[in-house]
């Protein structure tokens, strides 16, 4: 859907002072903006039920001007211009999505509500929360009173007797690590799932997890529409990582950070209380290094931050074996960071390995920790035998994954789970809740499921992390 911008409304000379304080004007116009859009139960769905929001009757919201959003409230995609340019979409376009948030009327009566809720994949600081708030959101704004979680991720659909839940089971989960409902990889079996949503009348579905996850629910919202079915399917996105593109970032990856910090600030102490010590901290990130360079930039004190975006070598000039060798001549101790993706072509592989995957179809990664800790001994007992030398590896992957989500993602996770409800009381589906650019919008959950967010080595977020640790390019000559 296209958004044409009428004459003479923020077009025409822009006169900007520029950073030499001399004055210029420039003459642009903004472009079309094309809306992306959101699949709703109305494209194949007919006689929808159309009812006044509940809200309005609530004691506690008192709905003012603008409470309630409509179609027309877009969030842009892209919010920073170069005058001389467009973030557009390749044809002249700036992308839109619907804002997230209430509407004035809804596509589901309250009391024919089934919903079921899952947790799927690895487990993430605030999956808890997002489940607490999603039944707490359901129950007090709108009045659903069949509400159930679904056990053990995709499987738990056709194996298992779904647990029927209400504020006050959940009231106390946002303080608790992992997720209540249970979760596991695997176990998608397309027809069973839809076959099992069907019989157990589950008519708004709320799937929380990551990639994988949700290329899962898009295969489930596919067969959904094609069986035309009245039912509504959101996914909450989730990864400790960061991973997933276009939404500002994932629940539980802050806490990750501040809980990375505290592994490495062990590691600094084991490191400097040794002769010649090294501080080895392996962290998540199989295929992005956002918790590693984050936690970095945090904790100043690591010397070298490997990941997955970024390539290293071992020996010759310019290598990491010589850089750690003039660090330790200079102080004593030096800290790595390394995540878990990170060096993956460099370490030795048998024909199995090679060929070996996870339940969830990703390739199985060797364990780069153990591994590089090895090369350090190696090459410390080969250039320097005889000296004193000591490597300190940690590895807090569970500790991070377990831990209850912090005060910030708490609140985030809140956000999530209400904009989700607010969708699809509203009747809209095969979409995810995120926040753009600090604006929560509803993003088609194909895009999302598609979409990657990786560490760009060549912006500002890297040079600044090279200045801090003063790591080599590893660029060979």
């Amino acid at each position: 859907m296209d958004f044409a911008v009428p004459p003479n409304s923020n077009t025409g000379p822009v006169t900007t002072t520029g950073d030499d304080n001399l004055t210029f004007t420039t003459d642009f116009s903004l472009p079309p903006i094309t809306l992306q859009k959101l699949p709703h139960l109305s494209d194949y769905v007919p006689n929808l039920t159309t009812l006044t929001s509940p809200i309005d009757r609530s004691p506690f919201y008192h709905p003012f001007p603008g409470f309630y959003l409509s179609s027309s409230d877009l969030i842009l995609r892209h919010i920073l211009f170069d005058l001389s340019s467009s973030a557009t979409d390749g044809g002249g376009h700036l992308l839109a999505y619907h804002r997230a948030g209430p509407r004035r009327t809804i596509h589901f009566d309250p009391d024919a509500v089934r919903a079921a809720i899952v947790t799927c994949g690895g487990l993430c600081p605030g999956l808890n929360t997002v489940i607490r708030e999603l039944v707490v959101g359901l129950w007090d704004l709108y009045g659903v009173r069949q509400i159930f979680g679904v056990p053990s991720g995709y499987r738990g659909f056709y194996s298992m007797e779904p647990m029927k839940l209400d504020p006050k089971m959940v009231h106390n989960w946002h303080k608790r690590g992992g997720t209540v409902l249970a979760t596991s990889r695997g176990g998608f079996d397309l027809e069973k799932i839809v076959d099992a949503i069907e019989q157990r009348g589950f008519n708004q579905l709320y799937v929380i997890g990551g990639d994988g996850t949700m290329r899962g629910a898009v295969k489930i919202f596919r067969e959904i529409q094609r069986r035309e079915l009245n039912i509504s399917i959101t996914g909450i996105p989730k990864t400790v990582d960061n991973d997933i593109g276009i939404i500002d970032r994932s629940f539980g990856f802050q806490t990750a950070v501040e809980m990375a910090q505290e592994a490495i600030d062990a590691a600094h102490v084991e490191s400097e209380s040794a002769v010649n010590g090294i501080g080895l901290v392996k962290l998540m990130g199989r295929s992005t290094g956002h918790i590693a360079l984050h936690a970095t930039l945090s904790s100043r004190v690591v010397d070298c931050c490997l990941i997955p975006e970024n390539d290293f070598y071992l020996e010759g000039k310019g290598g990491l074996f010589e850089f750690l060798d003039q660090r330790l001549k200079q102080n004593g101790h030096a800290v790595i960071v390394v995540a878990e993706g990170a060096g993956q072509d460099m370490i030795p592989r048998t024909g199995k390995q090679k060929e070996e995957k996870d339940e969830s179809g990703n390739p199985v990664f060797l364990d780069v920790g153990p591994w590089l800790k090895s090369e350090l001994k190696k090459w410390w007992e080969q250039d320097h035998p005889g000296e004193l030398f000591t490597v300190k590896y940690i590895d807090p992957t569970y500790m991070i994954r377990a831990v209850p989500a912090n005060a910030t993602d708490n609140l985030y996770c809140t956000l999530l789970a209400h904009s989700a409800i607010h969708g699809v009381m509203a009747g809209y589906t095969g979409f995810v809740p995120g926040p753009i650019n600090g604006n929560y919008a509803y993003i088609p959950m194909e895009e999302v499921a598609v979409a990657r967010n990786v560490v760009d080595t060549k912006d500002h977020k890297w040079a600044w992390v090279r200045s801090v640790t003063s790591q080599p390019d590893f660029q060979k000559c």
